[in-house]
């Protein structure tokens, strides 16, 4: 059904404010989409590299400013401090789980402690957010509230930690620090690793302890991820064999998990309470 003439303004006076184009640029690019609103302008920016800089553009760059400490902070940089003021106390985001990287994610944060103007600026452009901090704020507690029952939205987090995590041109994450966003990630407000009968999140670390001492390149990262979720609802591992594509680290957790009695393997792991006890595992 086409869109009425009061729905047509409202789409028209809404790329206008995004993208600063005239309305009669705006009424051509909704025509040419079918009023939809994120193809049009997706379609304006493809055509026109040397455009202005929208007025959200525009309040963007001016928050960044706002936000960055202009005598220890890069023009085009928020620092460790200046980033975390933004995320806890502008965002009100807690820095000790996973609703740190929520935020990295978004913005495309190259480190931990580090924001920069591009990141900023095209990623909250990319959600139309306004460019005020309560508005943000708004914006990212939803994106929590999803980080949990959206397994497509978590991977997206969940690989963007990979990459703010890694020390300097560092190619992998150091095991305790993968650890430590591990513990993060798969315990809420994020996705926890666990079924009906087991805690995989302990039975992986206390299997890590023991038989891992190298650093996590990025396959083993995000195949640790597909295994999760897998394992998640499949407790019996019955969708892992031995001549599948998983990294050799998984094969030897598998083997470990089956001769410990877990996921429906022979040996002496005890279930109690509906949870695997580690302290039964030798």
């Amino acid at each position: 059904m086409a869109p009425s003439s009061a729905q047509i303004k409202s789409l028209v006076t809404q790329f206008h404010d995004l993208s600063g184009a005239p309305e009669r640029v705006a009424s051509r690019y909704l025509k040419a989409t079918n009023y939809r609103l994120d193809a049009a302008l997706d379609s304006y920016y493809a055509g026109n590299n040397d455009a202005k800089p929208s007025p959200l553009e525009t309040r963007l760059n001016s928050l960044f400013d706002s936000l960055r400490d202009t005598k220890n902070d890069e023009k085009d940089k928020m620092e460790v401090d200046s980033t975390m003021s933004y995320l806890g106390q502008k965002l009100r985001v807690s820095l000790e789980n996973a609703e740190l990287f929520v935020v990295l994610e978004l913005v495309q944060a190259p480190s931990v402690g580090e924001i920069t103007r591009a990141g900023f600026v095209e990623g909250w452009k990319a959600t139309r957010t306004e460019a005020t901090v309560e508005a943000q704020a708004a914006y990212v507690q939803n994106l929590i509230s999803s980080l949990s029952s959206d397994p497509a939205y978590f991977k997206k987090v969940y690989k963007h930690v990979f990459v703010a995590g890694r020390e300097g041109d560092q190619k992998a994450l150091g095991l305790d620090v993968a650890q430590v966003y591990w513990g993060i990630l798969f315990s809420e407000p994020g996705l926890k690793w666990t079924s009906q009968k087991y805690d995989w999140l302990d039975l992986w670390k206390k299997f890590l302890a023991e038989k891992w001492t190298r650093s996590v390149n990025r396959d083993m990262w995000n195949m640790t991820l597909e295994f999760a979720l897998k394992s998640k609802e499949d407790e019996s591992l019955s969708f892992w064999n031995e001549d599948g594509a998983w990294p050799s680290v998984i094969d030897d957790f598998v083997e470990w998990c089956k001769h410990n009695g877990i996921g429906g393997g022979p040996g002496p792991g005890v279930v109690k309470s509906g949870m695997m006890d580690l302290d039964d595992i030798n």
